[in-house]
């Protein structure tokens, strides 16, 4: 069994805490390898030796740092094939989303590339008499990034790409579920020109959070993961005076308006719903069609489309639709849901409890399940299922499917299917949710804007990636100069009368 280590100081180093925690192969749900879990002791050296990294990092001109992103960046095109599998191996997605989750993640690496034009302070010259005014932004030091195990390669990127740009050591500690993915790409940056110590890579569990949360000289914190965890990291860290980003969980709802077209709608929902197995923050999860001409029809439409999905492992081929979730804990949870949604009455139109995969059954797999008529008392649209289980909720009016998406606690991503501009307008300049799509079902932005919800899908002022990252990874100071005129006059040896 391989065991894995930490990255620290440019270099694989074993953990000596002697705890460790399995890395399971979802599709067959055998252990394949263990990480160790550091100690809080681990985590303040790492931390230690970042710092002191740091200090000539962030005085080393910004486009020197953005070149060190443009050779990341054609590593990471070069080895892409390898971090795709590396995804695939410990999260189970499939190669095809496993390059998409690499790819994603390259966008923003693309983006640092051109770090310096988004590094540029302000100038006013003669601002007063005599006085010019000028801000210019610095690195905050050392920041951390906690990052999920649905996005072994996109995520971490998106933390780690813009916090070393901008001058930042960083500590990342990935999911100890999905942790090889962080350390192939320390490697790369290595190789790229990163100075040792720039980027530690620490594995732990909550010790090590804390550890980060608490740790005087880290300054900033990335997290993507669940709503109470990710409010419980925003919350330690700001009261322990650190800048916090911290993204949560979702319910995405789609609209599907009478004049849309169905079948691209079908398409988008299978797509959005079950790519991933569900394991998306941005997974559509509740269909809202408006009125039941519209709902009727839809569901004809859906059922072949999700009776017909292929589920299986990543080797089987890139004609698989989805591969496993990632632990048997989720599969438990995921069927527990689907059963409570029979329970309280929702129409269950396809049903994906009792799927088995021939040599494959110790795998963690979970059929697609698709509910018709559910309301939102339930728990399946109460709660982030995180798994391949579309909700249809049905609505009579736009106002009422409006109402809905904004009522829900969840603010993160959410679509509206419909032939009308006027109807798209409105709904775009309304709804209350972080990012929009207009007949386009995952709405995350391009790497060179944000992304970012709302309500409890976000907690903190900036946004990931983009110009927000930029923000969140600097600081401003502002100088105010004046020159006293006379200088070069030479030396007085009388008084000289006031003016």
């Amino acid at each position: 069994m391989t065991e894995l280590t930490h990255w620290i100081d440019g270099a694989h180093v074993k953990g000596t805490s002697g705890r460790f925690t399995d890395v399971f192969n979802p599709a067959t749900g055998e252990v394949q390898a263990r990480v160790p879990l550091a100690t809080v002791e681990e985590l303040n050296d790492a931390v230690a030796r970042a710092a002191e990294a740091q200090k000539a990092w962030g005085a080393t001109n910004p486009q020197r740092r953005a070149r060190v992103m443009m050779k990341f960046g054609a590593l990471i095109n070069e080895h892409m094939d390898e971090l795709a599998e590396l995804v695939s191996r410990e999260h189970g997605k499939t190669l095809p989303d496993g390059r998409g989750d690499v790819q994603r993640g390259l966008e923003v690496v693309e983006v640092c590339m051109g770090g310096p034009a988004l590094l540029k302070g302000e100038f006013m010259d003669n601002g007063g008499p005599g006085i010019d005014l000028y801000a210019m932004r610095q690195p905050l030091g050392v920041v951390a990034g906690i990052t999920p195990f649905n996005f072994p390669a996109m995520i971490p990127l998106w933390k780690m790409a813009p916090a070393l740009t901008c001058g930042n050591a960083m500590i990342l500690k990935p999911s100890e579920r999905c942790p090889s993915t962080s350390l192939r790409l320390a490697e790369l940056l290595k190789e790229a020109g990163l100075p040792d110590g720039v980027l530690q890579v620490v594995n732990g569990d909550k010790d090590v959070v804390d550890a980060i949360l608490d740790n005087e000289t880290v300054q900033g914190v990335g997290f993507v993961g669940s709503t109470p965890i990710a409010q419980y990291i925003y919350s330690r860290a700001a009261a322990n005076g650190k800048r916090a980003q911290c993204f949560g969980g979702a319910k995405n709802h789609m609209i599907i308006m009478p004049d849309a077209d169905l079948d691209k709608a079908a398409d988008a929902l299978v797509g959005a719903g079950f790519g991933a197995a569900g394991e998306r923050c941005m997974a559509i999860s509740v269909a809202v069609p408006v009125g039941k001409e519209t709902a009727d029809a839809l569901v004809e439409r859906l059922i072949p489309r999700i009776e017909k999905l292929k589920v299986g492992p990543y080797t089987a081929g890139d004609d698989v639709d989805y591969g496993p979730v990632i632990t048997s804990a989720a599969k438990e949870r995921i069927n527990g849901l689907v059963n409570s949604g029979v329970e309280q009455g929702a129409d269950l139109l396809v049903d994906g409890r009792d799927f088995s995969l021939q040599g494959y059954e110790e795998g963690f797999f979970v059929g697609p399940s698709f509910f018709d008529n559910v309301t939102p008392d339930m728990d399946i649209y109460k709660e982030e299922i995180f798994g391949p289980v579309l909700s249809q909720v049905r609505t009579e009016s736009y106002e009422e499917a409006l109402k809905l998406t904004m009522d829900n606690e969840y603010g993160n991503g959410t679509a509206i299917f419909t032939a009308d501009g006027d109807t798209a307008r409105d709904f775009a300049h309304r709804v209350n949710v972080g990012m929009v799509g207009i007949n386009f079902p995952i709405p995350v932005p391009l790497s060179y804007f944000t992304f970012g919800g709302w309500k409890k899908s976000a907690f903190g002022d900036l946004n990931q990636y983009g110009p927000d990252a930029f923000r969140f990874y600097t600081k401003t100071k502002t100088v105010t100069a004046r020159w006293f005129s006379g200088i070069k006059d030479g030396s007085q040896f009388n008084f000289k009368a006031m003016d």
